[in-house]
């Protein structure tokens, strides 16, 4: 295979040797098989100067099940693949290739690169889960305004509504009517049940 060095500009204007990330549309809950196969066909065609990152955007949740802590990986945009690459005549052949792979997202059938805000804000988001990745969300349950009745400690069988959720510690505030008047009192999560 003869490897061109014209790249495919998704405008239709002028040639551009230039890495820009793309969005893959991909057969969801198979995002990490595809990518793999796509890096391994990378790797097999020696096309790796044209590619940069693929990423799966991710973000760690920590749930409390049966009182154990587990934490998993929740896809946030599933069904779709991140690619940074140079695109031209092979790398879109490959890409398109790939099994489990429909198509770059795009206008007209022809691959529009992402917006550097987009990218700033998804990588933004990749550097920030690396750096609380010993600090994952915790999976509340709750959203602001839901009615709650405490389960246990000083407030038990109160009922109120939440008004704060702090998803890095776990903490909910409740305001509870107390002595006559409407208090914010910090809870755990797993303190309250939904009413």
């Amino acid at each position: 295979m003869a490897m061109t060095e014209t790249a495919v500009d998704p405008t239709g204007g002028s040639e551009s040797n230039e890495m820009h990330w793309y969005v893959l549309k991909v057969t969801s809950n198979r995002e990490r098989t595809i990518r793999d196969n796509l890096l391994r066909k990378i790797k097999r065609d020696g096309l790796e100067p044209y590619f940069g990152e693929i990423i799966i955007p991710t973000e760690r949740i920590a749930e409390t099940k049966s009182g154990k802590k587990r934490i998993t990986e929740r896809k946030l945009y599933p069904g779709y693949i991140m690619v940074q690459c140079i695109l031209n005549d092979e790398v879109w052949f490959l890409v398109r290739e790939t099994s489990g792979v429909g198509d770059f997202t795009g206008a007209n059938g022809k691959p529009i690169p992402m917006k550097d805000e987009e990218i700033r804000r998804m990588l933004g988001l990749e550097v920030q889960k690396k750096e609380e990745a010993a600090a994952p969300k915790i999976k509340v349950g709750f959203v602001v305004g839901d009615r709650v009745k405490i389960k246990e400690g000083t407030f038990e069988s109160y009922e109120g509504s939440v008004s704060t959720i702090d998803e890095t510690s776990g903490r909910v505030t409740v305001m509870i009517e107390f002595l006559g008047r409407s208090t914010p009192v910090d809870f755990e999560y797993w303190q309250m049940e939904r009413v």
